[in-house]
């Protein structure tokens, strides 16, 4: 059953958790037109921070609260067994309790991941995948980039007191082991997370103090790590793609949005020129105008007669 505190129905605007699969899943509602789940990322990190009022003037946005985080439910290995498939089957639990026909799939960093995973494996249903600040690896490759980018960040700005302190929480992103060192390291590193932070930490330290995260060790059941490789799978990706990346992303950088765009067959590839990780709060017009194009140059069935037709959450 779908418990909503504005409205009835699995898509009516608000807060809905149902059962999915003996586990409490919550997913939040806003906006209207053709559906959108939003997958956070982290993983671990509160589906908050990725709410896109511009878009959900457009969209109807499905925020995913994702398993282990929030009030969903947590796993009987918690803090492991988060895999991607065992996100997949809890988004294919969202998707078959929403009932429409078809829905758009937007995964933001370690939710691109899993958006990647959902689109190889469970296509059915889906009209279209939105891989923003993705890879197509994990592991010792992608953590030299990383490395890389995280360089050219620190050249970039030698001059600011408070670099120490974000590189330090870099190094210590190894050793996290609760709820409230997770909170520490994402709060401490955002600032390299966002293009100028520094120029107007006015506007971005309001968002560094309201993120909320909680332990997830990307170790599956068996306490072995999930490493990924798409490579070989994103050639035969039917699904229509977006690839949408920061020019100064550092984490999930231009190298591999152009990788992930060479590999889908089809694929579009939208660089944010002014953004780090987080172009849909550095440049929201920029996102919006990229999704909404890409939802109207895909759509194959008429909107489905969901949300608020005024645009809840505007």
């Amino acid at each position: 059953m779908s418990a909503s505190h504005n409205g009835s129905g699995a898509l009516a605007p608000g807060v809905h958790a149902f059962d999915s699969d003996g586990l409490t899943q919550r997913y939040h509602v806003f906006g209207s037109g053709p559906v959108c789940l939003a997958h956070p990322g982290g993983p671990g990190i509160h589906w908050e921070y990725l709410r896109m009022p511009a878009l959900e003037e457009h969209l109807t946005m499905v925020y995913v609260e994702a398993l282990g985080t929030g009030e969903s439910g947590r796993l009987p290995t918690h803090p492991n067994g988060y895999t991607r498939e065992r996100y997949s089957v809890a988004l294919q639990r969202i998707i078959d309790h929403l009932g429409v026909p078809e829905v758009y799939l937007l995964g933001h960093s370690h939710g691109a991941f899993v958006a990647a995973y959902h689109a190889i494996h469970r296509p059915t249903g889906l009209a279209g995948v939105i891989l923003y600040e993705g890879a197509p690896v994990t592991g010792p490759e992608h953590g030299a980039e990383a490395a890389r980018r995280l360089q050219e960040f620190a050249a970039a700005h030698a001059d600011r007191p408070e670099l120490n302190d974000v590189l330090a929480t870099f190094a210590a992103m190894q050793d996290i082991t609760s709820d409230e060192q997770t909170l520490a390291v994402a709060r401490g590193v955002l600032p390299s997370y966002i293009a100028d932070y520094w120029g107007d930490e006015q506007r971005w330290a309001p968002l560094r103090d309201a993120l909320r995260a909680s332990h997830i060790s990307g170790l599956d059941a068996l306490g072995s790590p999930e490493i990924i490789d798409d490579r070989a799978d994103l050639p035969k990706l039917t699904v229509p793609a977006l690839v949408i990346v920061g020019r100064f992303d550092v984490i999930c950088g231009p190298r591999w949005a152009r990788e992930l765009h060479a590999l889908i067959p089809g694929s579009r590839l939208t660089t944010l020129e002014n953004s780090g990780h987080l172009g849909h709060l550095e440049e929201p017009g920029r996102f919006t105008d990229a999704v909404r194009d890409f939802v109207l140059s895909t759509r194959s069935l008429p909107s489905p007669s969901v949300g608020n037709p005024e645009g809840a959450g505007k």
